[in-house]
């Protein structure tokens, strides 16, 4: 991630996304930025603040998409999040900290699945050796020429190549597993529920022994469990939470989409949940607080909001000034043409022509896309925008669908060999439905 330059980054988000070249400018950026400022004296990193992002577009265009993107590319905690779940303090709904505290255990996954990668060959290694510890109770190896009881080096080794071979696969042993009888208690605080009643599940897990249970099963099913146990006992926790909490202080994501659904004013006055009041809770957020979470405090000082909204009846300066002075940046994504629908269904690296083809393909099925018949579904999908609500490049799963309805319906029985899809081909399996506009707004 280092070695990327923003050109090199909007680059890489090229094979995912088509167009939105000035929101992809401005991730890239962001993300730049973090190795930036890694680079400066640590008296004057903590000055350098995230620069926070809006994007304004309509449904469907790539908001969420490229802050998707961005984070897999950096290897980012990332979290989405829909601001209308929300609730301002002292009425039903999730407290806006559980964002952060979320966030802290997607990173905690994440970092311990690098750690498990890393340590890949020796939990393959240890499983194996295990599950042989399993199929071949009774004793220790016992060395050449012994008389003890137990069981024989080659014996172990002829088991070893039948497990690899999978010849072992339908044998049964035992296995332990854990068994957790903790209470379950949890309480309302201004904390979060859920948080406190993790507390109390871990403090009650430390009073009482732990229970295994012993259940009898094939080797293909134990192999997964007792992979995980292994990976348990080498992966350090303590490590793994330690660098988890430093990833996302440092680079985690949040992107809070529908932001355009809590603002402007509140037209009633009484007992009820507020707009503004959801974004003066965000507030503190995105300033920099620090969020009490199960694996210790969070501070969000550096974590980088990007917020999205289409921002139909509203705009950005419908927020309260102080949200509004934490998201400098804003970009305006564009709505798709029927160009950008063509080469959606074929340029990116997980296009949805690709995406048919791989999966008919598991059928025998050899699937194959025209040039005419790609730009034809393209003219359905962007013409169904145009004449009912454009839902943007949402609309190409639909017309895809029905297109290849009977072909993934009768394969493999009725269907083998080479399928075109040409424009004929769209005309046929759609034609009609657009035509008819009652029936084409309720299916297309």
């Amino acid at each position: 991630m280092n070695d990327l330059t923003p050109q090199q980054i909007v680059a890489e988000l090229n094979r995912y996304i088509v167009g939105q070249d000035a929101a992809k400018r401005s991730v890239a950026v962001a993300l730049r930025n973090r190795y930036r400022r890694r680079l400066l004296p640590d008296d004057f990193r903590e000055e350098v603040l995230p620069k926070n992002i809006i994007m304004i577009g309509p449904t469907g265009v790539g908001k969420t998409e490229i802050a998707r993107r961005l984070a897999r590319l950096a290897k980012s905690p990332f979290i989405k999040v829909e601001v209308t779940k929300f609730s301002e303090v002292g009425y039903v709904g999730r407290d806006v900290d559980s964002i952060i505290r979320d966030l802290t255990e997607e990173s905690v996954r994440l970092v311990k699945e690098e750690k498990q990668a890393a340590l890949s060959d020796k939990i393959d290694l240890l499983s194996e050796e295990r599950i042989l510890d399993l199929l071949l109770p009774g004793g220790n190896v016992m060395e050449a020429g012994s008389e003890d009881g137990g069981i024989s080096l080659s014996t172990r080794e002829k088991w070893r190549e039948l497990l690899r071979a999978g010849k072992a696969d339908d044998r049964l042993i035992e296995v332990n597993s854990e068994v957790s009888d903790t209470p379950m208690v949890e309480i309302f605080s201004n904390s979060g529920m859920e948080e406190m009643g993790f507390n109390f599940k871990s403090m009650f897990g430390n009073l009482f022994p732990r229970k295994t249970r012993s259940k009898k099963m094939s080797v293909k099913e134990a192999l997964p469990i007792v992979r995980q146990q292994v990976a348990a006992d080498l992966v350090d926790m303590e490590e793994v939470v330690h660098e988890a909490l430093s990833r996302v202080e440092t680079n985690g994501i949040v992107f809070l989409d529908e932001i355009d659904k809590v603002t402007g004013g509140d037209e009633r006055m009484g007992p009820h949940v507020s707009r503004q009041g959801v974004q003066r809770d965000l507030l503190p957020l995105v300033e920099g607080t620090t969020v009490l979470s199960k694996y210790g405090p969070v501070r969000t000082h550096h974590v980088l909001f990007i917020a999205a909204g289409a921002f139909h009846g509203s705009s950005p300066s419908d927020l309260i000034p102080e949200l509004q002075g934490r998201f400098p940046i804003r970009v305006e994504l564009e709505a798709l043409s029927m160009e950008d629908f063509e080469a959606i269904l074929s340029r990116p690296k997980n296009a949805l022509t690709k995406q048919y083809t791989a999966l008919m393909g598991t059928e025998g099925i050899d699937l194959q896309f025209t040039d005419d018949g790609v730009a034809s579904v393209a003219e359905y999908a962007f013409s169904a925008n145009k004449r009912h609500e454009n839902i943007g490049a949402r609309r190409l799963f639909t017309v895809m669908e029905k297109v290849l309805e009977d072909v993934a319906f009768l394969a493999p029985e009725n269907v083998a060999g080479k399928v075109l899809v040409n424009k004929n081909y769209v005309d046929e399996h759609v034609g009609k439905l657009f035509k008819d506009r009652d029936l084409s707004r309720y299916i297309l």
